[in-house]
């Protein structure tokens, strides 16, 4: 029996690699729901669904915490888009309602598998989750799992997990889709040039 440790989960793909590498430090991992960022509700409902089935056939319970989208709308929209004010005030968020969630399950330590995706402000979620974890006198879990991204996705594609497009928020799916015409836009110019 491991040391009980309650993970943040932002998704499944993304929960894949932090759960087996935090299982094989000696963890025993219980994943967390705490995502009123994702945004429209059938998003947010397709995700839940895609971590609690891959969930269920590793036999990790998973809990929910909060949906409090008033909340999200009064401390993270009104950022709008500034991204680092806005997404360090939206993992403020969620991992407060994931301590008070472990405090209330009587965990003593949290980390969160936003620490996988190369997309996410890694020092800003860091900070967050030490500030946090101090306040509700819980010890962080921090670790750098950046470089595992790469196997997340390729076991996620191996499951058929759904995977998303965009951080979760409608500013996150905007920046997202101004990314994805960039880069076509790019590939576009670059075919272009080589049939010159």
């Amino acid at each position: 029996m491991g040391r009980p440790l309650l993970i943040h989960a932002c998704c499944g793909p993304c929960s894949l690699e932090p759960v087996r590498l935090l299982a094989e430090e000696g963890f025993e991992p219980t994943l967390c729901w705490v995502n009123p960022n994702v945004q429209p509700a059938s998003e947010h409902d397709l995700r839940l669904r895609t971590l609690r089935a891959w969930a269920a056939g590793e036999g990790i319970p998973v809990v929910e915490g909060a949906c409090d989208r008033e909340a999200w709308e009064r401390r993270v929209a009104r950022h709008g888009t500034c991204r680092e004010a806005r997404c360090a005030a939206c993992y403020a968020l969620r991992l407060e309602e994931s301590c008070r969630v472990a405090r209330g399950l009587g965990f003593d330590c949290l980390t969160t598998t936003l620490a996988v995706s190369p997309w996410q402000l890694f020092d800003a979620c860091g900070r967050e989750l030490r500030r946090l974890c101090a306040a509700y006198g819980l010890e962080p879990v921090w670790r750098d799992f950046r470089p595992r991204y790469p196997e997340a996705t390729r076991r996620s594609r191996e499951l058929g997990m759904y995977r998303q497009s965009y951080c979760g928020c409608r500013f996150s799916a905007a920046e997202a889709a101004l990314q994805r015409q960039a880069a076509r836009d790019a590939r576009r110019e670059e075919r272009a040039h080589a049939n010159r």
